[in-house]
């Protein structure tokens, strides 16, 4: 099992503790990561773009010319895609673009997301996150304790106090559990973990 150092808010080690290898010591599965991503990318997207083609367009009814004579190219509609007000060619039309992934495939893609941050030595461990009131200085006085400047703070449950101080932070990010995901995972430079919520991990994905 891996063995990690566990940190108080001051940035200080204040224990360790072993990680379960079946979540964070699990093989590392890149197609299913990249699977995870643009699916995650892909099922934010609206879907609602919209242009008209040359049938949907109004007007253009009348022939603008007659065939022959004029010495200009033959033309039907003034509504066709080469004029100005015309139709589209291969207009876009709302769509859906998500897709599923099934339930083993998402789980073995956030392990391996997981196992990665441990392999690069960029998960931190804390032995607790609680804030006396809602103030983004002191948030960011923890988070420069820890050395993050760059991450994703991973809480158990909700922390309204913690949610709230973070918002303001441009560069960190915070989850619960139970919203966790292969895309914030690999976006962030370093992911914060309190004991709860990898007590909470193991619980759920072992």
């Amino acid at each position: 099992m891996a063995k990690v150092a566990v940190y108080n808010m001051e940035g200080k080690e204040v224990d360790s503790m072993e990680l379960n290898d079946e979540i964070f010591g699990a093989e590392i599965k890149e197609h299913l990561v990249h699977m995870a991503v643009v699916q995650y990318l892909a099922n934010k997207r609206q879907g609602t773009q919209k242009a008209k083609t040359r049938g949907e367009v109004s007007g253009g009814g009348k022939k603008p010319w007659r065939q022959k004579g004029t010495g200009h190219a033959r033309q039907g509609s003034t509504r066709a895609p080469q004029w100005k007000g015309g139709g589209m060619v291969f207009a876009p039309v709302p769509r859906d673009y998500s897709f599923k992934m099934n339930k083993k495939e998402k789980t073995a893609a956030l392990k391996s997301a997981l196992t990665s941050k441990v392999q690069d030595n960029n998960l931190v461990v804390v032995d607790v996150l609680k804030l006396d009131e809602i103030k983004t200085k002191n948030f960011i006085g923890v988070m420069n304790n820890l050395n993050v400047q760059k991450g994703l703070v991973v809480l158990a449950d909700k922390d309204d106090v913690v949610i709230k101080s973070a918002s303001n932070v441009p560069t960190i990010d915070t989850i619960q559990v139970s919203g966790l995901n292969v895309y914030e995972v690999m976006k962030a430079q370093k992911l914060v973990l309190t004991k709860d919520a990898v007590a909470k991990i193991e619980e759920v994905y072992a």
